[in-house]
């Protein structure tokens, strides 16, 4: 479709490869290196042969997990690809990788269409204006159908999006694709196409010349717009990201990739022609060799041989063996003593890094993912990698004593190098907690720490209940203890009233309670919060007041107004209608919008309340407030009730009061383990 520029010479790029988890992504990577000649012939993801899943989980698990960096060359030109996973649950590969792109290349099965994770890499691409062409795999496939998943991307997805080439044939008969513009293909084009092809032609000519006011204007007034000054601007077009070309092929039998790769070559932007990256105070480098280096860590990996290994988007200026460099998002200073280029698996020394390299530094501890590093006379800093909070979280429990001494150093690694992990130890319960994506992304977290040695069982977490009041009542404590000598004395009467958060205050009058223990009454206060008066979980969301009480000049104490706060509270308690309270979240649903049915009543069998329901394209994003303890297998649930298209986030969303019949069990099953702890 384009040509090489005068003189031959072509800069190289980097092209992001996402898709949908299953459109084919992989195996396409695999078409493009085998009719590139940069591999014999193409791995199997089947096999566990694919270039870009190498890792043993990779090839256990039939997918990939991490993004791989894929180098070939064609027509002259370098070209980088970052296949990034298909599972949403990967989410800081994927970003990380669009990130570091000049360009991306979204893969769309043409028997599925448009998928969830499909409209997440888009919205991705979309935020940094990343220019971009589709690819409709899986021609070849039963039921593949070109022009009804043109008509899904055109709905579902934002932009100007045009067929620049039509298949001959779909499904078994899928044999060759032919240009639009032309009318060429390297297989004999049916005479039946010929209504087809110029339907399609009107089609894009009216997508290029919206892209040119130039062309418009002329194309308006009804001049003839030449064929070469369509092609030069639909090249300009998709370089710039105001048109997003769609080309059908097939990754298994190979048709129409030798098309795809010289749109790759040719047709997308390079690293020089993206423009110069601005840092956060507005500072810009431009995309040269010659100006002030400065690169961002865009992924990180822990090789068990290498150790960590720090991914690089070299955005300006050279990098030498040696140099120093600045990482100016934590202001500290290093020296890479080696610089890698990688392909697959392989790494490979060289002496310098350029503007546009993928590159890769090893053993400097101090960098991690969405860091810039900077020429220390020529300081910037860009924007930090935007990732998403963690949806789906396991109660981590170690199998041996050796397992729990070494948990701590082997979590700090995976939380080194995936930030979209978190790790937290739960005050109420005491549950070490890991929370990721979902429920692969967990899964694959305990995999790697069972290869760094150590072994731990998972669980659904403990849920971190509460308890509450739901009337005003008054209670009085009095503790007198007199054995010999000096006695113990302390009397308090208080006032308990349902109120958000916690407050505490004295309106006692005429001293009857001297000012000196009333933090002594509000320590026993807190002591029973601790441990509420139904179930033994904290007590939440009450004001107290002090009214009055009494006091002796020899007798009383700090411990004894304590002991006599606790018990007044104690005794209110049972006036003041306490009842259960259980943690909610926010949770946001994106699934196919015909699913809509089935997403609402699985969510009403979790007790959820609806907020709302917004259509976006073929897409349906369902808002409701769920209780924690609904959503403890949601992530898996949800791939089974959307065949793997649906996606969801959550947000603590406060507490609500657990209906009776379930406090009830709750309550029962806390006090008989409470018994079996004693």
């Amino acid at each position: 479709m384009f040509p090489q520029r005068s003189g031959g010479f072509m800069p190289s790029r980097t092209v992001s490869l996402a898709a949908h988890s299953g459109a084919g992504k992989t195996s396409l990577a695999e078409a493009l290196l085998h009719a590139s000649g940069a591999i014999s012939r193409p791995g199997r993801v089947e096999d566990g042969t694919a270039r870009s899943d190498f890792t043993d989980a990779e090839k256990e698990h039939g997918f990939s997990i991490q993004t791989a960096v894929l180098r070939l060359c064609s027509e002259g030109v370098d070209i980088t690809l970052l296949d990034t996973p298909g599972y949403a649950d990967f989410v800081r590969e994927i970003r990380g990788a669009v990130r570091a792109a000049d360009a991306a290349l979204v893969v769309v099965s043409a028997v599925s269409g448009v998928e969830v994770g499909t409209e997440r890499v888009w919205a991705t691409a979309d935020r940094f204006g990343m220019p971009r062409l589709i690819a409709l795999n899986k021609m070849d496939r039963d039921r593949a159908d070109f022009y009804t998943m043109l008509a899904d991307v055109r709905a579902s997805l934002k932009g100007p999006v045009a067929a620049t080439f039509l298949p001959i044939g779909q499904g078994e008969d899928f044999r060759g694709i032919v240009e639009v513009l032309s009318g060429e293909s390297s297989v004999e084009v049916p005479t039946s196409m010929r209504a087809e092809l110029r339907e399609a032609r009107d089609a894009l000519t009216e997508a290029i010349v919206e892209t040119d006011d130039a062309l418009m204007t002329r194309y308006l007034d009804g001049d003839d717009v030449s064929d070469d000054e369509l092609r030069t601007a639909l090249e300009a077009a998709i370089r710039a990201g105001t048109l997003y070309p769609v080309i059908p092929v097939s990754a298994l039998t190979g048709v129409g990739v030798p098309e795809l790769l010289h749109l790759l070559a040719c047709g997308l932007r390079s690293a020089e022609e993206r423009g110069p990256a601005t840092g956060q105070d507005g500072q810009t480098r431009e995309p040269s060799a010659d100006a002030p280096f400065s690169a961002r860590v865009w992924r990180l990996s822990v090789d068990p041989f290498v150790g960590k290994e720090a991914y690089i988007r070299v955005w300006s200026g050279t990098l030498r063996a040696g140099d120093t460099v600045r990482n100016t998002t934590r202001g500290v200073d290093l020296r890479p003593a080696h610089l890698y280029v990688i392909d697959g698996k392989e790494l490979t020394e060289v002496p310098e890094l350029r503007a546009g390299d993928i590159g890769v530094l090893t053993k400097l501890p101090e960098l991690h993912t969405g860091d810039t590093l900077a020429d220390p006379a020529h300081p910037i800093e860009y924007d930090p990698l935007w990732l998403p909070d963690p949806a789906h979280t396991v109660a981590l429990r170690p199998r041996t004593r050796q397992d729990e001494d070494k948990l701590g150093a082997a979590l700090a690694r995976l939380l080194d190098e995936d930030p979209t992990l978190r790790f937290a130890r739960e005050p109420q319960t005491g549950e070490q907690l890991l929370s990721g994506m979902g429920d692969m992304h967990t899964k694959i977290a305990v995999e790697k720490l069972a290869a760094l040695g150590v072994g731990v069982d998972t669980a659904p977490p403990q849920i971190p209940y509460r308890e509450t009041i739901h009337a005003r009542a008054e209670g009085q404590g009095k503790h007198k203890k007199q054995s010999g000598g000096h006695g113990q004395y302390g009397d308090c009467t208080i006032r308990i009233e349902p109120g958000e958060g916690y407050n505490f205050r004295s309106a006692v009058v005429g001293g009857a309670v001297p000012a000196k223990y009333l933090p002594s009454i509000e320590k026993g206060i807190q002591d029973v919060l601790q441990k509420g008066s139904l179930a033994g979980f904290p007590l939440q969301d009450l004001h107290v007041t002090v009214l009055g009480g009494s006091y002796h000049d020899v007798d009383s104490s700090d411990i004894a107004f304590r002991t006599a706060g606790s018990l007044a509270l104690k005794k209110a308690l049972e006036d003041a209608k306490p009842g259960l309270l259980e943690p909610v979240v926010l949770l946001s649903v994106r699934a196919p919008a015909q699913l809509t049915g089935d997403l609402i009543s699985d969510l009403q069998t979790r007790r959820a309340r609806v907020q709302g329901m917004d259509p976006e394209g073929t897409v349906i994003v369902i808002r409701a407030v769920v209780p924690q303890a609904e959503l403890q297998t949601y992530s898996a649930d949800l791939r089974s009730l959307t065949g793997d298209r649906g996606a969801f986030s959550v947000k603590p969303h406060g507490y609500q009061d657990v209906p009776e019949p379930l406090a009830r069990k709750v309550m029962a099953e806390r006090q008989a383990a409470l018994r079996s702890e004693a």
